[in-house]
């Protein structure tokens, strides 16, 4: 028996002429009383799956194969709009006082409930309802609890070539209304602060329902939520691809133009959105809000790296490349590990690790010994406890990615590409390349080892300004000379190969060096590109705790060594 004879003989739906995909159709449960000519069924066939709901009386089910599982309908436990004349009234009124048709929000599927409700449906995959959002005329919101979260109007941006981001459902309808379908909104709204873990659960629908749009634009109230969405947005898509609507004087968002100014305004304002700033030549006016918000000090400040001695002398700003050096084994991808924890700690940045010099279970073993301040392997006294484990584990799990190229070249290109995709999808802040000579060379005709460095560089700087993410690079010397005492120098950017082009391009070079004549490891910052505001040339003592496996200050608490006593030991 096929699927259309079953939902007629178990079910009396009348389902012969649907095929696969979505469908309205009269309901067996409720037929009559209400009008024939009504169909509040809502039915969708897929895969010899079937699955309804009633919109009128919530008859709901489904027919699925033997031995699979079909995911939860959303359950509406209201009538629709079409059948309840208090219900019309109440919408009618509301949204007419929004400058929103009955045919608008109709085409939306929107109802009332208990008289007070306005729901919303949310509608994911094959256009199915995955979650409802409630709001009143007082501006109570609710939700479907547990249902999950998909991208509103979604069937009508899926494949759209440019999407329209706003911050709330009424601001949909608004833009629909004067004609713009290509329209959405994400179910929790705004942040209230920039906060990439906090706000993780908010954007997690934008990674299972992507968009095939090669231009999104913004469109978020006019306030400092609505900014902070823009700049979420802004960290997920790229620059490149984000414009942004110039909202109008006393008006906060798109609902509040079609009010105030009409839907011709509205039509305006949109189709004057302006493309951000991202490469190319742009006036004055495209930086005066970013020219002012550095002159007040509303800019996202340098970040300390957790070492009163350090942080002095090293800051991290976004959107910047880093290049750490260091002669091998002197403890350079270690120490940089350490100030990234510190980061994740003191800040809460994600980071996402190319690093394949070790496999990725050893890096996460060096983390967590970093992390919990104890030794990781048998032998010590103080090894950390299993409980300590799964603790430094979760915080781990909770800040760092790690990137393999199992199947493919380890090129920049690759490498980048999976980065971009961890932005969008979990917010990373950093990315880090450990060492760069793990990096296959893929050059253009006969581009020499120095070009191709420097097109290497100009790749990560892009990925870093568009991405607003610090880049770090780890990259070993190729050419060392012993001094006379028979040791090693420490290094700069002129001792890795392409030398001109690190120390040129990039934004802060740094230096770990063991000295083992006192057994002190020296963070020297060898290039800071903004001295005084992200740091200064200069060097940071620091030795190796045994016991805790971590660096530690040889100095402590901003004590200048000068003013030590000259008996003072350590």
């Amino acid at each position: 028996m096929n699927l259309q004879a079953k939902l007629k003989d178990e079910q009396n739906i009348d389902a012969y002429k649907c095929g696969e995909g979505s469908h309205k159709l009269t309901c067996p449960q409720c037929q009559p009383p209400h009008n024939p000519r009504d169909r509040p069924l809502s039915i969708t066939i897929e895969n010899d799956t079937a699955l309804w709901l009633c919109h009128h009386c919530n008859f709901s089910g489904s027919i699925k194969p033997k031995g699979t599982s079909s995911p939860p309908i959303v359950k509406v436990e209201t009538k629709s709009v079409g059948f309840d004349s208090k219900a019309n009234t109440f919408l009618d009124n509301y949204f007419t006082n929004r400058s929103i048709s009955r045919d608008t929000y109709q085409a939306f599927n929107i109802f009332c409930k208990d008289s007070k409700w306005i729901g919303f449906p949310f509608n994911g995959f094959n256009n199915r309802c995955d979650n409802i959002k409630y709001r009143t005329v007082d501006k109570q919101f609710k939700q479907t609890p547990k249902a999950k979260k998909s991208l509103y109007n979604y069937a009508h941006v899926k494949d759209a070539n440019v999407v329209i981001f706003v911050e709330g459902e009424i601001d949909v309808l608004s833009l629909w209304e004067v004609g713009f379908k290509n329209c959405t909104t994400l179910p929790d709204g705004a942040p209230a602060t920039v906060s990439y873990k906090e706000n993780d659960k908010r954007f997690s629908c934008l990674g299972t329902h992507p968009l095939k749009a090669q231009k999104i634009v913004l469109f978020a109230d006019a306030d400092g939520a609505g900014e902070n969405l823009n700049k979420e947005l802004i960290h997920r898509y790229g620059k490149d691809k984000c414009w942004i609507v110039v909202t109008p004087k006393d008006c906060k968002d798109a609902n509040d133009i079609l009010v105030k100014l009409g839907a011709d305004a509205l039509k305006k304002v949109v189709q004057n959105a302006e493309p951000l700033p991202v490469d190319g030549l742009y006036s004055v006016k495209s930086y005066t809000k970013e020219v002012l918000d550095l002159y007040n000090g509303n800019y996202d400040k340098p970040l300390e790296v957790g070492y009163p001695s350090l942080d002095k002398l090293y800051k991290v700003q976004k959107g910047t490349f880093h290049v750490w050096t260091g002669i091998p084994n002197h403890g350079k991808s270690t120490f940089l590990d350490q100030v990234l924890v510190n980061i994740a700690r003191k800040h809460e940045w994600k980071f996402a690790m190319f690093s394949p010099e070790h496999s990725t279970k050893m890096h996460i073993r060096r983390l967590s010994q970093i992390v919990a301040e104890k030794p990781f392997d048998k032998g010590f006294a103080t090894r950390m406890d299993t409980e300590e484990l799964h603790n430094t584990l979760e915080f781990i799990h909770e800040h760092f990615y790690f990137i393999e190229t199992r199947e493919h070249v380890p090129n920049v290109e690759k490498i980048l590409e999976i980065a971009a995709e961890s932005c969008r999808k979990f917010g990373i802040n950093g990315i880090v390349i450990d060492p760069f000579n793990e990096v296959s060379a893929i050059r253009r005709g006969n581009q020499r080892e120095d070009e191709h460095i420097r097109d290497f560089i100009s790749q990560c700087k892009r990925f870093a300004r568009k991405h607003d993410c610090t880049v770090w690079v780890v990259a070993h010397p190729t050419k060392m000379q012993k001094d006379n005492s028979g040791g090693y120098a420490p290094p700069t950017a002129y001792d890795i190969a392409g030398a001109a082009h690190w120390h040129n391009q990039s934004d802060a070079v740094v230096t770990v060096h063991r000295d083992f004549d006192d057994d002190s490891v020296n963070i020297i910052t060898r290039k800071i590109r903004e001295q005084g505001l992200y740091g200064s040339i200069g060097e940071a003592k620091f030795e190796f705790d045994q016991t805790k496996r971590i660096f530690r200050e040889r100095v402590f608490n901003a004590i200048d060594a000068a003013d030590l006593p000259t008996n003072w030991t350590y």
